[in-house]
Order: structure tokens, then C-alpha cells, then sequence
């Protein structure tokens, strides 16, 4: 009886010793949701905090970039580089591994394209990721349309969510919510690392948006001839509006089963897209009625006073017209946003209050110039859309 117990008990204090050793080796971190099938690296911890690896036995100095900061890695016998990071905000963001000089995806992740380049994206759990999770509820459709633009002569492409019902219920025509990624991103953002379908989806089987269309398109379009002056480094003038309004919208409306009239229709964007779609939808508001504009404005970066007399060919004049007119006016930020974003949004925001035009505002709380405070402002945003 004696040795059973002894036996038992050695047992028990390996076993002990086993989970202890895994534990301190853990340190709470686990793989992360963007990994490419298989890879352990990287992996994210409960404080947020990032630690990649990446086997380079010849280099000599490796490091671990996320938003411009560069941490130190260490080379272990086997030439494997291990790195970690101070925590991180809560959300999606871009990096990459720096070898020797050389910025580089961290070939154990899925790619997304942002900052200019397809690289390596990282998702540090919020809070409220069920808002954008994958859940057991009807999924609709996202579809890639190539379509050649006469205006730059070039083949395009957007993406278009259709909703659950939409390949069922045949009869039924939709409103259409055009949607823009920011600078140095393109059409792939939005469904990619923004998951706006997964958000349309969970709301619509909480019956808390509408069912609509969502098209995503590429905000960057030139003719040849501004294209030959971005070549020769001069700045070109885009032909996105005319792109949105002379071939995108005909296009859906002629191929989808849309509402199309102004109080169906409605546009948004982030950061270089809030900048475009403003101006898109103030020069054209016989076919939006709904604006949203995610951590930007069209007098960006300028945080002065504005001019309604002056500022966007004097759209803002008359208050009363543009209030009437719009059945939803939305504006939004992080609240860890750098400037000049406070200054700029605040002095929009100023002149609404000031031409009494009604609209509505929404911060994310703890978040920066990044994909959650645009996932959380899509969630809201699109429960305030067709409602009237």
C-alpha cells in the first residue's frame, strides 16, 4: 500500500511539474486568429503583448515591427529568432519582421493589403469582437465584379456583399451602401480585415440593420494622363468620383436588384475614404441621402474654423437645405486618435452644430487610427441606415 501511494505521488508531482514547466514556457500566450493554417507563431497574450518567431540561421539582426516600432528578437542555437512586443491596443493591425535591413511579411501569417503592400496582419481580442465574429447565423455573399473603367482605362474590380436573402427572396430589391477603405489600402480592406460582412450578418439576424448591399471598390483611379504625372512625381488629380458616379452606381443598379434612388443609397469610408465619400456625396445629393465619415473629413488636416461659404464649393451654406436633405449624417473616431484628427473632425463637427445641421457622432472608446475603431463605427453606423 505504502509504494502505491508513493508511486501516486510521484506521479501527481510530475504531473504538477509537467503543467508548471508548459505554463512558465505559455506565459498565458496562445496562437493568433490571422496564423495561416498550422504555424504556432505568432502568438498574442493576454496583455495584448505580440511574440513572433522566424527561422533565420544567417542573419544577424532580426526585429519585430508593429506600427513603426522595432523590437529587438533573439537568436537561439538553432538560428530561430523569438521576439516580443510592449502590449498592443485591442484590435487588428498591421507589421512585419525586419531581417537584416529588409521589411518583410512574417511568412506564418495570412496577408492583408494595407500600409501600401500585401504584409502580415495581427488581432490583439477586444472586448467586443462577437460584434464582427463568426457566428452560426444565415451568411450572405461576397462577390468579386471585374468591370472595365472607360474613365481610366483600366480593368477594376469592387466587392459586393448581398445579403442572406438575397438569392432567395427574388422579388425583393435592396438599398445599397457604398463603402471606401483609407490610404494605402484597397478594395480587399473592408471584407478582409474590416469583416463588414460578418457584421452585416449578425445585425440582420438580430434584426437590427436593414438587409442592403455593401460595394467596396478601389478609392484610387486616374486617367492615363494623371497617371503619367504620378510617374513623373507630380500629383494627380482622381477620377474617383466620376468612376463612382458614371460607371460604379449604373453598374450595380443595371446587375443587382437595387432600391435605386437617393433615400436607398448611402456612402461612407475611413480616413481617405470619409475624405473622398464626403465629397462625393455633398457634390451629388440627388443620389445620397446617408453619409458616414470614420475618422475623417473633407477639411482635413486642417483643425481651423470653417468657411461655409467657401468649403466644399459652399454645400454647407445653407444648413437648413443640407439637413433637410440628409437622413443620416454620421461622423466617428477612436479616442486614442492622433493628431490631426481631434483637430480637424472637432472644427466639422463645430460647423454642423453651428449651420444646425443634425448628425450623429460616435467615439471607440480605447482605440486609435486603426481597422476596430472602423469595424465598431460600421456596427453603428448601418443600424441608423434605410430606416425611414
Amino acid at each position: 500500500m505504502k509504494n502505491r501511494i508513493s508511486i501516486l505521488l510521484l506521479i501527481s508531482l510530475f504531473v504538477c511539474a509537467f503543467c508548471y514547466a508548459q505554463s512558465d514556457t505559455n506565459d498565458g500566450y496562445q496562437p493568433s486568429v490571422t496564423n495561416q493554417p498550422g504555424k504556432e507563431f505568432p502568438q498574442v497574450n493576454t496583455e495584448g503583448q505580440v511574440r513572433a518567431q522566424i527561422l533565420a540561421p544567417d542573419a544577424t539582426d532580426v526585429r519585430l515591427d508593429i506600427g513603426g516600432t522595432k523590437y529587438e528578437m533573439t537568436k537561439d542555437e538553432n538560428g530561430m529568432w523569438t521576439g516580443e512586443s510592449r502590449p498592443q491596443d485591442e484590435g487588428f493591425h498591421y507589421y512585419q519582421l525586419n531581417v537584416d535591413g529588409a521589411s518583410v511579411p512574417d511568412p506564418s501569417t495570412k496577408y492583408y493589403y494595407g500600409a501600401g503592400r500585401w504584409g502580415s496582419g495581427i488581432e490583439i481580442p477586444a472586448d467586443d469582437k462577437e460584434i464582427y465574429a463568426l457566428k452560426n447565423v444565415p451568411h450572405g455573399l461576397v462577390s468579386e465584379k471585374i468591370y472595365f473603367s472607360e474613365i481610366t482605362q483600366a480593368w477594376r474590380r469592387c466587392f459586393v456583399y448581398t445579403p442572406p436573402e438575397y438569392l432567395t427572396e427574388m422579388n425583393k430589391r435592396y438599398p445599397v451602401l457604398y463603402l471606401q477603405h483609407g490610404s494605402f489600402e484597397d478594395e480587399t480592406g473592408w471584407a478582409s480585415q474590416g469583416h463588414a460582412n460578418l457584421i452585416l450578418d449578425n445585425l440582420i439576424a438580430d434584426k437590427k440593420a436593414v438587409p442592403m448591399l455593401i460595394v467596396m471598390d478601389n478609392g484610387y483611379a486616374y486617367t492615363p494622363e494623371e497617371l503619367a504625372k504620378s510617374q513623373a512625381e507630380a500629383r494627380p488629380e482622381s477620377a474617383f468620383e466620376d468612376v463612382m458616379m458614371t460607371e460604379i452606381i449604373p453598374m450595380i443598379d443595371a446587375e443587382f436588384r437595387t432600391k435605386a434612388n437617393r433615400t436607398e443609397r448611402a456612402i461612407a469610408g475611413l480616413s481617405m475614404g470619409a475624405n473622398q465619400t464626403m465629397r462625393i456625396a455633398m457634390n451629388n445629393l440627388d443620389a445620397f441621402a446617408s453619409y458616414g465619415g470614420f475618422s475623417g473629413t473633407s477639411n482635413y488636416p486642417s483643425s481651423d474654423a470653417i468657411d461655409t461659404a467657401t468649403f466644399l464649393n459652399g454645400v454647407f451654406k445653407d444648413g437648413a437645405s443640407v439637413d433637410k436633405k440628409m437622413d443620416v449624417f454620421f461622423l466617428s473616431m477612436g479616442t486614442k486618435e492622433s493628431d490631426p484628427f481631434p483637430g480637424s473632425i472637432g472644427a466639422f463637427k463645430d460647423m454642423l452644430h453651428k449651420q444646425k445641421i443634425e448628425f450623429t457622432y460616435y467615439e471607440s472608446p480605447k482605440t486609435a487610427h486603426e481597422w476596430l475603431t472602423w469595424r465598431r463605427s460600421l456596427h453603428q453606423y448601418v443600424q441608423l441606415l434605410f430606416k425611414n
